[in-house]
């Protein structure tokens, strides 16, 4: 069987074409900065008030909301970082990024989500190394659909930039 078309965009990922998106989530499901951001900004604030109403999670874990404003069946908060009881940052790691990534298929699955857009999980606020998050994200879809999982027939990774859209690239390739 053959795995699912892997496609890299640069752009902005409230504006591809998807059945869903994944938000680059914390384990508090807070939508801040960066891509949180952007989604809550375009699909209104309703879509963090139901991620957090689900909260907290684990780190490597991930929920689903409605999309508010925006035109997908659904947003997958996908949780590569987060924060202790403290409220002290615990970062991303290729680890975490790979269990969100997994976490997140699986709720693809769940509700039989054809396409599904995932930004470069954990580069931000998480501070994890691009080419690093692109080979966890890259083997987890992998490892998943190795695994039997059902899978998103479609799978686009959307980054901000060249630099980081080549590192997915590079990532797809060595793992075919």
């Amino acid at each position: 069987m053959a795995g699912p078309l892997l496609e890299v965009q640069v752009g902005d990922i409230t504006a591809v074409d998807t059945d869903a998106i994944v938000n680059a989530a914390n384990n508090q499901l807070w939508m801040g900065s960066g891509v949180a951001g952007a989604i809550k900004r375009a699909g209104g604030e309703e879509i963090e008030r139901e991620a957090v109403a689900q909260g907290p999670i684990s780190v490597g874990q991930a929920v689903v909301t409605t999309a508010g404003r925006l035109p997908f069946a659904a947003v997958i908060h996908a949780a590569a970082m987060g924060y202790d009881e403290r409220g002290a940052m615990i970062p991303a790691t290729p680890e975490t990024v790979y269990a969100a990534t997994r976490a997140a298929l699986t709720r693809c699955a769940e509700r039989s989500l054809r396409s599904v857009a995932f930004p470069a999980l954990g580069t931000g606020v998480g501070g994890l190394d691009v080419a690093a998050c692109a080979a966890a994200m890259v083997r987890a879809v992998r490892d998943h659909a190795a695994s039997g999982a059902v899978l998103p027939e479609r799978i686009v990774f959307v980054v901000r930039s060249e630099e980081a859209a080549d590192a997915f690239r590079r990532a797809i390739a060595s793992a075919s």
